[in-house]
């Protein structure tokens, strides 16, 4: 049953990340229920449901924002269920959810100065190509996978735009280039030919074995010069950055490809570092 919800979610073209999140959410309530009840599963109660809620809260010590979570995979998988003619309707709604405060902190988790430096200390290894990708998670907000996936004949340098073909929900957006990203990426193009797949490979950030370069090779990058800096948190970074800077909250959710504005507001939010100074001085 767990196999066959996995095709389903692939077949509504979901994220790998969002998939093994699902699954994960899932498989854990089918080891609750075998558990609790010493029978599989083969269809979903409101009334389980209800118990399980308990049981994340009272036995595992969960945060709300994590048992929400959990219960919107259940309402998946039901919504699942629906369309194979296995339920009639769906059982798990919002009133199930536990209501939260919304999040008054900012996300970012980085500073101006730390990005400044981060990419000093890149630009210093004299790796071009990591260097123009981190400028260009920099200054654009992309996700680290729109990154990866930008091709040649998707960008102009001249008009300082790029084409993402491959965002979030399938979504098509324009983002634009900055000088700092043209000129990193313009220096980048000078040795990329050397590449061996450079001839064969139409990706802008190309491995040395590979055409194309992945996620975990980014990530080994990022964890080599910064514990506290990821491919996530310079979008984070950007989006804040991008707001002191007076650009306008939709200008921000376009370029972000935020799907809702509510998104963008927490960028407008202080950072609970600041918070806890001002409280300080109470």
């Amino acid at each position: 049953m767990i196999e066959n919800f996995k095709k389903y979610l692939e077949n509504e073209r979901k994220s790998i990340n969002t998939i093994d999140s699902y699954i994960f959410d899932l498989t854990e309530y089918f080891n609750w229920f075998e558990t609790s009840f010493n029978m599989k599963l083969t269809i979903l109660h409101i009334q389980n449901i209800i118990d399980y809620k308990k049981y994340l809260s009272n036995v595992k010590r969960n945060n709300a924002k994590s048992i929400n979570r959990k219960l919107n995979t259940l309402k998946k998988f039901n919504e699942y269920l629906i369309s194979i003619n296995f339920m009639n309707g769906i059982i798990i709604t919002s009133k199930i959810m536990i209501k939260l405060n919304p999040e008054y902190a900012a996300p970012t988790k980085v500073t101006n100065d730390e990005v400044k430096q981060f990419l000093q200390v890149i630009l210093e290894t004299g790796d071009l190509r990591n260097y123009a990708l981190v400028t260009l998670l920099c200054y654009t907000g992309l996700r680290i996978s729109e990154a990866l996936d930008i091709k040649l004949d998707d960008f102009n340098l001249e008009s300082r735009e790029c084409i993402i073909r491959s965002g979030k929900g399938d979504k098509q957006r324009i983002v634009i280039f900055n000088s700092k990203v043209i000129t990193a990426i313009n220096e980048y193009l000078k040795i990329r030919e050397k590449y061996t797949t450079a001839n064969t490979s139409s990706f802008l950030f190309l491995s040395k074995r590979t055409k194309k370069l992945d996620r975990t090779a980014v990530n080994k990058i990022f964890n080599k010069y910064s514990i506290k800096i990821t491919p996530h948190q310079l979008r984070h970074f950007f989006c804040t950055n991008a707001l002191e800077n007076n650009l306008g909250i939709h200008e921000v959710a376009y370029l972000a490809g935020h799907s809702n504005i509510h998104t963008t507001l927490l960028y407008t939010n202080p950072d609970k570092e600041k918070i806890k100074n001002k409280l300080e001085n109470l």
